[in-house]
Protein backbone atom coordinates (compact mmCIF):
# COMPACT_ATOMS: atom_id res chain seq x y z
CA UNK A 1 0.00 0.00 0.00
CA UNK A 2 0.75 3.66 -0.35
CA UNK A 3 0.64 7.11 1.40
CA UNK A 4 -2.07 7.61 -1.93
CA UNK A 5 -3.75 5.24 0.40
CA UNK A 6 -3.12 6.86 3.74
CA UNK A 7 -4.18 10.10 2.30
CA UNK A 8 -7.55 8.61 1.17
CA UNK A 9 -8.89 8.11 4.34
CA UNK A 10 -7.82 11.16 6.19
CA UNK A 11 -10.91 13.63 6.86
CA UNK A 12 -10.58 17.89 7.69
CA UNK A 13 -8.88 20.51 5.62
CA UNK A 14 -5.11 20.46 4.90
CA UNK A 15 -3.26 23.36 6.88
CA UNK A 16 0.04 25.19 5.94
CA UNK A 17 1.69 28.32 7.19
CA UNK A 18 4.07 30.88 4.73
CA UNK A 19 7.08 31.67 5.82
CA UNK A 20 6.39 34.78 6.99
CA UNK A 21 3.62 33.71 9.75
CA UNK A 22 4.28 34.88 13.11
CA UNK A 23 5.30 31.67 15.00
CA UNK A 24 3.02 32.63 17.84
CA UNK A 25 -0.05 32.66 15.25
CA UNK A 26 1.35 29.12 13.87
CA UNK A 27 1.31 28.00 17.55
CA UNK A 28 -2.45 28.98 17.69
CA UNK A 29 -3.27 26.93 14.68
CA UNK A 30 -1.47 24.13 16.17
CA UNK A 31 -3.42 24.34 19.09
CA UNK A 32 -7.08 24.83 17.93
CA UNK A 33 -6.59 22.04 15.44
CA UNK A 34 -4.90 19.67 18.32
CA UNK A 35 -2.06 19.13 15.69
CA UNK A 36 1.95 18.96 15.94
CA UNK A 37 3.32 20.37 12.82
CA UNK A 38 2.84 22.41 9.94
CA UNK A 39 4.40 22.55 6.25
CA UNK A 40 5.82 25.70 5.83
CA UNK A 41 4.91 26.68 2.39
CA UNK A 42 6.99 29.63 -0.18
CA UNK A 43 5.26 30.54 -3.14
CA UNK A 44 3.49 27.46 -2.93
CA UNK A 45 6.07 24.81 -2.54
CA UNK A 46 6.80 23.56 0.53
CA UNK A 47 10.61 24.31 2.34
CA UNK A 48 10.05 23.30 5.78
CA UNK A 49 7.89 22.39 8.38
CA UNK A 50 7.34 23.71 12.20
CA UNK A 51 6.54 21.02 14.75
CA UNK A 52 5.98 21.77 18.47
CA UNK A 53 9.87 20.73 18.99
CA UNK A 54 10.88 23.57 16.96
CA UNK A 55 8.98 26.02 19.11
CA UNK A 56 10.31 24.06 22.41
CA UNK A 57 14.25 24.04 21.51
CA UNK A 58 13.29 27.76 20.19
CA UNK A 59 12.22 28.74 23.03
CA UNK A 60 15.02 27.01 25.40
CA UNK A 61 17.51 28.77 23.25
CA UNK A 62 16.24 32.13 22.78
CA UNK A 63 12.97 32.54 25.18
CA UNK A 64 9.77 34.20 24.63
CA UNK A 65 11.06 36.94 22.15
CA UNK A 66 10.33 33.32 19.64
CA UNK A 67 7.12 33.55 19.51
CA UNK A 68 7.33 37.04 17.49
CA UNK A 69 9.65 35.51 15.04
CA UNK A 70 8.82 34.58 11.66
CA UNK A 71 8.21 30.98 10.85
CA UNK A 72 11.19 30.54 8.60
CA UNK A 73 13.90 31.08 11.73
CA UNK A 74 12.64 28.22 13.61
CA UNK A 75 11.29 25.62 11.29
CA UNK A 76 13.37 22.37 10.30
CA UNK A 77 14.76 22.95 6.67
CA UNK A 78 14.70 21.18 3.86
CA UNK A 79 11.60 19.56 4.83
CA UNK A 80 11.67 15.88 4.15
CA UNK A 81 8.52 15.15 2.20
CA UNK A 82 7.36 12.03 -0.01
CA UNK A 83 4.79 11.44 -2.77
CA UNK A 84 1.75 9.61 -2.57
CA UNK A 85 3.56 6.69 -4.34
CA UNK A 86 5.98 6.05 -1.77
CA UNK A 87 4.99 2.38 0.10
CA UNK A 88 3.64 3.18 3.17
CA UNK A 89 6.48 0.94 4.56
CA UNK A 90 9.40 2.57 3.11
CA UNK A 91 7.74 5.84 4.34
CA UNK A 92 7.43 4.40 8.25
CA UNK A 93 11.29 3.41 7.71
CA UNK A 94 12.19 6.69 6.81
CA UNK A 95 10.52 8.55 9.52
CA UNK A 96 12.02 5.83 12.18
CA UNK A 97 15.75 6.67 10.46
CA UNK A 98 15.29 10.41 10.38
CA UNK A 99 13.47 10.71 13.38
CA UNK A 100 10.32 12.99 12.43
CA UNK A 101 6.53 12.23 12.68
CA UNK A 102 5.00 14.46 10.31
CA UNK A 103 5.55 13.77 6.84
CA UNK A 104 4.62 16.26 4.09
CA UNK A 105 3.23 14.98 0.84
CA UNK A 106 4.18 16.06 -2.60
CA UNK A 107 2.72 15.89 -5.96
CA UNK A 108 4.33 18.19 -8.44
CA UNK A 109 6.19 20.28 -5.78
CA UNK A 110 2.49 21.04 -4.23
CA UNK A 111 1.59 20.58 -1.06
CA UNK A 112 -1.19 17.79 -1.12
CA UNK A 113 -1.42 16.03 2.47
CA UNK A 114 0.94 15.64 5.07
CA UNK A 115 0.62 12.10 7.21
CA UNK A 116 2.24 11.54 10.80
CA UNK A 117 3.81 8.15 12.28
CA UNK A 118 0.27 7.81 14.32
CA UNK A 119 -1.94 7.52 10.46
CA UNK A 120 0.96 4.93 9.28
CA UNK A 121 1.26 2.33 12.37
CA UNK A 122 -2.71 2.50 12.65
CA UNK A 123 -2.78 1.62 8.85
CA UNK A 124 -0.49 -1.12 9.35
CA UNK A 125 -1.83 -2.32 12.59
CA UNK A 126 -5.43 -2.59 10.47
CA UNK A 127 -3.55 -4.57 7.50
CA UNK A 128 -1.84 -6.78 9.83
CA UNK A 129 -5.41 -7.82 11.71
CA UNK A 130 -6.43 -8.58 8.82
CA UNK A 131 -4.19 -11.06 7.37
CA UNK A 132 -4.65 -12.23 11.16
CA UNK A 133 -8.03 -12.96 10.24
CA UNK A 134 -7.55 -13.88 6.96
CA UNK A 135 -5.25 -17.11 8.29
CA UNK A 136 -7.72 -17.74 11.28
CA UNK A 137 -10.42 -18.04 8.59
CA UNK A 138 -7.91 -20.25 6.46
CA UNK A 139 -7.00 -22.33 9.45
CA UNK A 140 -10.61 -23.32 10.36
CA UNK A 141 -11.43 -23.92 7.18
CA UNK A 142 -9.07 -26.42 6.60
Amino acid sequence: MTIAAILSRKTGGLLSVECDTPVREAVAMLAANKIGSLPVLRGGRVVGIMSERDIIYGLARDGADVLDWKVEKVMTSPAITVTPDVPVLSALSQMSRKRIRHLPVVDDDKLIGIVSIGDLVAYRIEKIEQEAEAMRAYIQSA
